[in-house]
């Protein structure tokens, strides 16, 4: 694993070894999401449970519609008690907005460790990630400030192309809304690949907040990134739903449901992890021998003259 760590890899041979170390090393990396965010489903669990949520199986049941429609038909004890649980929940949620990015930060440094083929301990990694916890949230907070933005304007663009195109005709509008759609997806998505692996800098201690490092790393592999970032997010999601659509038929909106689909998310949010380490070690590769194939070069031509 060491030797295929450390050596620029193709499309499949990523998907790989990001798989083989996330099974090699998955009772590890998985203690790592769950000391950090295990005690945020914890209590999230307890909060279903203190609101009424029923614990094995929502028996409460019906149709999906008439759940729905039951907010309506009896608007009360869902005012008094289930936007409180929501409020409860949305805070600890919040929470762990600032563990996720120490948990990566700690998947990262792990996998560092194996690239060198250095022994690592969960506590160790962990204690590294939180001793970096200042420069990976400014940096976190920065970049998801941008991405915010950069989401924002483009889809106050598209209403308003749509809604030029439907006053136009109806047809035109949906086609023109498609095109400008796409193409504000392919952009904004190259354009934020080209900053993503900000964090593998910032934890490694090269650069804070590490954009113009990323920017630097993925130059060359735009296309290559994006289309690893895309494809990791679609068998991730697929997943995850398939579990999704398995245990709601099974256990209904209960307190199990819930907890079972966090830890569900820990294992894909682990995967997720692994997968970006993995990218920003052949990124880092990549660059790293171009730099020293550019040393090479101009120290040869400072010998020839």
């Amino acid at each position: 694993m060491k030797d295929r760590l450390n050596k620029p890899k193709g499309f499949g041979e990523i998907l790989d070894v990001t798989f083989s170390l996330s099974k090699k090393h998955f009772i590890n990396f998985f203690k790592i999401f769950l000391f950090l965010i295990g005690p945020v489903i914890l209590i999230e669990a307890l909060i279903r449970a203190a609101f009424g949520t029923s614990l094995i199986r929502d028996v409460a049941g019906g149709t999906f519609l008439e759940q729905f429609t039951s907010v309506f038909d009896d608007p009360e004890p869902y005012a008094t008690s289930e936007i409180i649980a929501d409020l409860w929940i949305a805070l600890v949620s919040f929470i762990s907005l600032f563990l996720y990015p120490i948990a990566y930060a700690a998947i990262i440094l792990a996998v560092n460790r194996i690239r060198k083929g250095e022994e690592y301990t969960v506590g160790g990694v962990i204690k590294q990630a939180f001793s970096r916890f200042w420069p990976i949230i400014g940096s976190s907070i920065l970049f998801f400030l941008i991405l915010f933005g950069m989401i924002i304007v483009p889809n106050i663009a598209l209403l308003f192309i749509g809604v030029i195109g439907i006053l136009i005709h109806p047809v035109i509008g949906v086609i023109l809304v498609f095109i400008f759609g796409l193409a504000a997806f392919i952009g904004l998505g190259l354009l934020l690949t080209r900053w993503a692996f900000f964090l593998g800098s910032v934890v490694l201690k090269e650069e804070s907040p590490g954009l113009s490092r990323s920017w630097q790393l993925t130059r060359g592999r735009m296309w290559a990134s994006f289309g690893l970032i895309i494809v990791f997010t679609l068998i991730i999601s697929l997943v995850g739903l398939a579990f999704e659509f398995s245990f709601m038929a099974l256990l209904g909106h209960s307190v199990l449901f819930f907890t079972v689909m966090n830890l569900i998310m820990l294992v894909t949010q682990m995967i997720t992890a692994v997968a970006y380490s993995v990218v920003y070690t052949d990124l880092k590769t990549r660059h790293d021998a171009e730099d020293i194939k550019d040393l090479l070069e101009n120290y040869n031509g400072s010998i020839q003259e």
